[in-house]
């Protein structure tokens, strides 16, 4: 009887876990929205800032970490491109949402657009660049995974003391 052995948990198991954290904050954001409740819109400005720190410290650890390692181990790098030109975007809006005093007109549709970029990239990543990455030879995404965690929890400690 065979066995099947779980890989172990690499630098894309961490980086898509936190799209999935993300992406269920982007949900409790758009039930926000509907809610009529008069603690929604400072639910809605508290969730989107804290939206705003996970995305920031993800893009940042992706492009100290993650992107020019997979720059460097695979030959298409079109990818590694669009991710980049795809965080720029999100940065322009996490700095308008991060800017907000209080939310006008313009807040939601700019979190609810966020999501949008957010989901395409993560959709990129997840059926092309983590493939290739781990395909690639000479790439240790286990030891990454090490990196990438204690990078993360460096930059969340900053920002939690910033805040």
């Amino acid at each position: 009887m065979t066995t099947t052995k779980r890989a172990e948990p690499d630098a894309c198991s961490l980086l898509d876990t936190d799209h999935k954290n993300v992406k269920k904050m982007f949900s409790a954001y758009e039930e926000l929205v509907g809610s009529k409740a008069a603690s929604a819109p400072a639910k809605k400005l508290e969730l989107a800032q804290q939206i705003c720190m996970e995305l920031t410290v993800h893009t940042q650890i992706e492009e100290e970490i993650f992107y020019p390692a997979v720059r460097e181990a695979i030959k298409e790098t079109d990818l590694l491109d669009e991710a980049e030109v795809e965080h720029a975007s999100a940065k322009d809006l996490i700095a308008q949402i991060q800017g907000a005093e209080k939310i006008d007109d313009m807040f939601d549709a700019k979190v609810k657009v966020l999501g949008e970029y957010i989901d395409h990239h993560v959709k990129e990543e997840r059926n092309e660049m983590f493939p290739k990455a781990r395909a690639a030879k000479g790439l240790d995404l286990v030891a990454m995974r090490e990196q990438l965690a204690a990078r993360k929890e460096e930059l969340m400690a900053e920002m939690t003391e910033a805040a």
